[in-house]
């Protein structure tokens, strides 16, 4: 389990990304960087370190399933996971 304030850390940077996304889109498409430099850092999408959404685990992360592989593997077993089974051959 992660740190709250990690977690609320990612929380707010997905909230300010989702709230620039539209002025970042149309800054970009006019070409005016200088503006770009001017909203806040955390706007923009590449600074955002991905979490397991369940309990916030920054490592490991499966994009996919938006989890971390603990806790892949522990819902994989339990069959939790829609199309994921153990493989034997």
């Amino acid at each position: 389990m992660a740190k709250k304030s990690k977690i609320a850390k990612f929380q707010r940077q997905q909230a300010l990304i989702a709230k620039y996304a539209p002025l970042r889109a149309e800054l970009k498409a006019k070409g005016d960087y200088d503006a770009l430099r001017q909203l806040p850092r955390d706007a923009n999408p590449n600074r955002l370190k991905n979490r397991d959404l369940l309990d916030g685990r920054p490592r490991a992360y499966m994009r996919q399933f938006g989890m971390s592989r603990i806790n892949f593997r522990q819902y994989a077993h339990l069959g939790q996971i829609p199309g994921v089974r153990k493989a034997s051959w």
